[in-house]
């Protein structure tokens, strides 16, 4: 007997391709099929930083299609990215399932779709083939894309999707209100990309009602007002909590694991680490800055420094500042960061407040710094000092840089304070037990993969039901 055969489409981007790809694993480890469709450059990035055993197999397979720019063209501008995404991933998905279907015993029977990759359910759509969505970043920010209609018949964005004045955003009475500027699609430095992606966020949306499920990275734990306003979406967790001392699948970036062995020398909750993502960007200033900050810490940390973190081609660091930290400081230019999350020597996390990242913090019972760069980071700042208060921010100069002294300041005021810890380890138990086998997130899980492994295709009034 055939088993199901699901095709699970995750945005190439590096908090969107490690979760996406866990949910794979999980679908696999209950046997089901899994084939991962990558863009060619992502695939790519995959392929040549996987480990030795790097978790694929006949059950959990990749593939790649174009994205419809050159080999040579820069990713990083994402405006062209998307658009070219939207005029030529439909057609190749379509091509590649219409190949995949000639084998009998391997036809599709889902598509799992990341929200942003929403097209691919409409393709689903068109080809009979069952389909979920799913978003890895916070429901928060799901809410407001799935309310991107209504903001635009309250007269509170426009067409395009930019804010039309500065009144604080109430998406319902028990959640936090939203600043207009932090609506995530407008986080961006230039006003085609932000334009862009609102063409993303209307397909999401539609995606949203096209779709049989609703799947969300989350639990009613962290955000239980933005699962109240959509009932449809189904919370499946952390999805890295439960495997967060396992080697992880999907790094655009060689690990080095050497600081593991750096963390076991270093004294239980003392560490400092500090790693932004695959995005942030600073300038030389705000660098040597941070730097500095670090060394007057007097504290042990671990840095994450990966190539291109810095507007010049290679980050340059203070005048005699690696000899002076010594071996206080551990530098790396990408982190197995689930493991360092996990080991007893960190002490807490400066952080960029991407969800992933949120997400492995809160599963380890870690108090924050927060220091978000674009799109949905700095409303996850606001769950997690204002809701959670697991979590400090940073206050900038008039400069808009955030000074050596700000930063040893909350350093200290954080770890000085046991409550922030208390905090974020009362979240982390209750996160846990949703996630634990009989939690409701467990559950939830598990009635999604009976489902893929119904054999009526259509299982619309099953869903209504559970």
């Amino acid at each position: 007997m055939a088993k199901p055969h699901v095709l699970i489409i995750p945005y190439p981007a590096q908090g969107h391709v490690i979760p996406i790809i866990e949910l794979a694993q999980r679908l696999v480890n209950q046997d089901v099929k899994v084939t991962v469709v990558n863009t060619e450059v992502t695939q790519k990035q995959v392929k040549s930083n996987a480990l030795e055993n790097d978790g694929f197999c006949d059950l959990l397979q990749s593939v790649s299609i174009p994205d419809g720019l050159e080999p040579w063209e820069d990713r990083s501008d994402l405006c062209k990215l998307t658009v070219s995404i939207l005029q030529t991933m439909p057609g190749k998905l379509e091509e590649l399932i219409e190949t995949i279907n000639k084998e009998d015993s391997n036809k599709v029977t889902c598509i799992i779709a990341d929200y942003i990759m929403g097209w691919a359910i409409k393709v689903a759509k068109k080809m009979g083939i069952r389909r979920a969505v799913v978003w890895p970043a916070s429901v928060t920010t799901l809410t407001s894309m799935l309310s991107c209609q209504k903001l635009i018949d309250d007269g509170i964005i426009n067409n395009n999707g930019m804010p039309l004045n500065q009144q604080m955003i109430k998406l319902s009475e028990t959640m936090p209100l939203i600043k207009p500027t932090n609506l995530w699609w407008t986080r961006f430095e230039d006003l085609p990309t932000s334009e862009a992606f609102f063409e993303v966020v209307k397909e999401a949306a539609e995606a949203s009602r096209l779709t049989e499920w609703n799947l969300c990275r989350s639990t009613t734990e962290l955000e239980p007002g933005a699962l109240n306003l959509f009932p449809q979406l189904l919370p499946i967790g952390p999805l890295l909590a439960s495997n967060r001392r396992a080697d992880q699948v999907g790094h655009f970036w060689q690990e080095d694991s050497t600081c593991l062995s750096w963390l076991d020398q270093q004294p239980l909750c003392s560490v400092i680490y500090v790693a932004f993502g695959s995005f942030t960007i600073f300038n030389q200033t705000q660098f040597e800055e941070l730097a500095l900050a670090l060394e007057l810490s007097n504290r042990p940390f671990l840095w994450v420094v990966r190539q291109g973190m810095t507007k010049e081609t290679t980050a340059a660091y203070p005048n005699g500042f690696v000899e002076r930290v010594g071996s206080r400081g551990r530098i790396v230019s990408w982190a197995p960061q689930q493991k360092v999350l996990a080991h007893p020597s960190v002490a807490c996390f400066v952080s960029h407040c991407g969800w992933n990242s949120t997400l492995e913090g809160v599963t380890n019972g870690h108090p924050f710094l927060c220091w978000p760069y674009f799109a949905d980071q700095f409303q996850n700042e606001i769950y997690i000092c204002d809701i959670w208060k697991t979590g400090l921010g940073f206050e900038k100069d008039e400069a808009g840089i955030i000074k050596r002294g700000e930063i040893k300041g909350k350093v200290e005021q954080l770890l000085g304070d046991n409550g922030f810890r208390a905090k974020a380890i009362d979240i982390k138990e209750k996160v846990t037990n949703s996630i634990t086998q009989g939690g409701c997130v467990h559950k939830n899980l598990c009635n999604f993969i009976e489902w893929i492994k119904e054999k009526d295709t259509d299982a619309k009034n099953q869903h209504d039901t559970i």
